[in-house]
């Protein structure tokens, strides 16, 4: 056990942790030259595409030093703001973790918040300061930033390129002097944190654990603490890039374990393993349940597909346990789920999937955020979706969630950052210089107002300066409307949404301005309105599609013209009564979009 040593690599997005982690297994000689390939770890398409690590993963490396073979298990960590609860699972399952930092960026804000996570579970931080071959490089400044951060020595941070793999002999030295060994009892009834599952179709759910105390072997009984269902351990094995399996596995080691699990209720992540001939008492501590941030309706384009939407998103589940969704129903769209994500990525991401993955197409409702509604009768109510709303006369006061906005950005954009935050309601707490241009600023504000397009226009006023991190800090009172949005006088209960009451009549307007573009002409006039209760506040028409009954008369009396018009008139007004308006599903995808 004294040669393991288990580390997680956290970093802000796009600061090369994957590529960090190429040159680790490069350097081991894990995989054979013919495997390796850059960012070897992200095996999902998706985050090739986007360059983004989505998942975390694990593998195994060995290391010879001083004469003795060491085993090292890195667990890899996203860098989004969306993913971090996979962040918090890896940390939970290490002893300690490198902190990469970009020497041409510098310190960001998901820096700092992954940083107080892992200082929070006492983890061993060693400082890695990465793209130090970069022309634009700033090592002296950015070593100066890490100092103030951390409090540690300047000669104890390492420097190191992920790219030409200089310095990152000096990291795998530095992972075995600093990181201490895990601690534990082999003798002890064993507990195991399952971090990770993934669902495979021929042998059912495959969890990644890490075994804090106690050994398990091969084919044991074993049984899920909190779920409390009970299994053989069929298969047990150490990751490398493939599944390598054992006869049994000590306090220390991460690896998978196949039981042959086919519910995935059964598999929390999260959860402890422990042997049935000898339970541990209590399961594995520091292991919070993830708070969805935005909600969102998913509803299959065909309605028919409703049970095969409700499996694919169980197997999702499995692998990215932050997702969560129950059933609703909608007059516009039928039967489909309420999920709840932790941001717009996420929610972009989980719709992809499960286009990819389980070939589901999908139709996504505007995402909003949950409110408090305290009614006349004194209860308190949780609503998710508008249409929840209870009737105006019974509400008493709406409460909203409200965040901390934490934002790093460059002097020169200050200015336009606080402007931003202050149009999206948010109140100033403070702000102080991390370095001479660099400047951290802090805001209290209102969770529904960055759910939109906040993150975009944040990047494009400080030119992809700034760096964004958030966490809720509770709900606050607010002056909140429901607004509807009517086609022909029938709201479509899909386009709804809760908004500021003073931003209402703007938002109302710009989205019958977009729902005008979109929705296709037909033989009537479409009337499109926004409404606040029985108040229209903002009003377009989609003109009919006209055909020209009166070319055939030439000359003649006006009568007769009138005649045919009038004609027509009565068959327009029947058609509209008939008429049914079909929203395209761009429509639903264009609120996201209003600028």
């Amino acid at each position: 056990m004294k040669n393991i040593r288990n580390f997680c690599i956290i970093a802000h997005i796009d600061h090369g942790k994957s590529t960090l982690a190429d040159r680790l297994i490069e350097m081991t000689k894990t995989l054979s030259e013919r495997e390796l390939q850059a960012q070897v770890l992200d095996d999902m398409d998706l985050e090739r595409e986007k360059g983004i690590t989505i998942k975390s993963h694990a593998i195994q490396m060995e290391y010879f030093c001083h004469d003795e073979k060491y085993i090292l298990n890195l667990i890899d960590t996203p860098g989004h703001v969306d993913f971090s609860y996979e962040v918090s699972r890896a940390i939970a399952s290490c002893e300690g973790a490198l902190l990469v930092v970009d020497a041409t960026q510098g310190i960001q804000a998901q820096t700092i918040s992954n940083l107080y996570l892992a200082l929070e579970h006492d983890l061993e931080i060693i400082p890695v300061l990465n793209k130090i071959d970069m022309e634009s490089a700033m090592v002296d400044e950015v070593k100066d930033q890490i100092v103030d951060l951390l409090g540690c020595k300047p000669e104890d941070i390492l420097a190191s390129s992920g790219k030409t793999g200089v310095g990152v002999e000096a990291i795998l030295q530095a992972i075995i002097e600093r990181i201490p060994a895990p601690k534990g009892d082999e003798n002890a009834p064993l507990q195991a944190l399952i971090f990770d599952s993934v669902f495979n179709p021929f042998r059912g759910i495959i969890a990644y654990f890490r075994i804090f105390n106690g050994t398990l072997r091969k084919g044991e009984p074993v049984k899920l603490f909190n779920t409390g269902s009970e299994y053989a351990a069929d298969e047990i094995g150490v990751l490398k890039m493939k599944m390598v399996p054992r006869a049994q596995m000590r306090t220390g080691d991460v690896g998978y374990i196949i039981s042959g699990i086919k519910t995935s209720a059964d598999v929390k992540v999260g959860d402890t393993i422990t042997s049935i001939s000898k339970p541990c008492t209590q399961a594995i501590a520091g292991f919070e349940d993830v708070k969805p941030m935005v909600f969102a309706g998913l509803y299959p384009v065909e309605s028919d597909q409703y049970e095969e939407l409700r499996t694919s998103l169980e197997k999702l589940n499995l692998n990215d346990a932050s997702l969560t969704y129950e059933p609703e129903s909608s007059l516009a769209l039928g039967f489909g789920f309420r999920c709840g994500f932790l941001g717009l990525l996420h929610m972009e991401i989980i719709q992809e999937r499960l286009y990819r993955e389980f070939n589901m197409d999908v139709i996504t409702t505007v995402p909003n955020v949950s409110y408090l509604v305290h009614t006349s009768k004194g209860d308190t109510v949780a609503v998710h979706n508008p249409s929840g709303l209870p009737e105006p006369t019974l509400i008493d006061s709406i409460e909203e969630p409200y965040i901390l906005a934490q934002i790093i950005t460059k002097v020169e954009f200050l200015g336009s950052v606080i402007k931003l935050c202050i149009d999206k309601r948010g109140t100033l707490l403070n702000q102080n210089f991390i370095t001479q241009d660099r400047v951290e600023v802090n805001f209290d504000m209102p969770l529904a107002e960055i759910v939109f397009d906040f993150y975009d226009k944040l990047k494009s006023i400080s030119r992809g300066y700034a760096s964004f991190d958030y966490h809720q800090t509770g709900y606050k009172p607010s002056k909140l409307a429901k607004l509807d949005i009517l086609l022909n006088g029938e709201p479509v209960d899909a386009l709804s949404s809760l908004t500021y009451v003073d931003h209402a009549y703007d938002f109302g307007r710009k989205m019958c301005e977009k729902l005008k573009e979109l929705i296709p002409r037909q033989q009537f006039d479409i009337a499109i309105q926004a409404a606040i209760g029985a108040k229209i506040i903002a009003r377009e028409t989609v003109k009919a599609v006209r055909k020209d009954v009166t070319a055939k008369c030439y000359g003649g009396d006006i009568s007769r013209k009138r005649k045919l018009l009038e004609k027509q008139k009565k068959g327009k007004k029947r058609m509209r009564q008939v008429g049914n308006v079909e929203v395209p599903q761009e429509a639903f995808l264009a609120v996201l979009k209003m600028d």
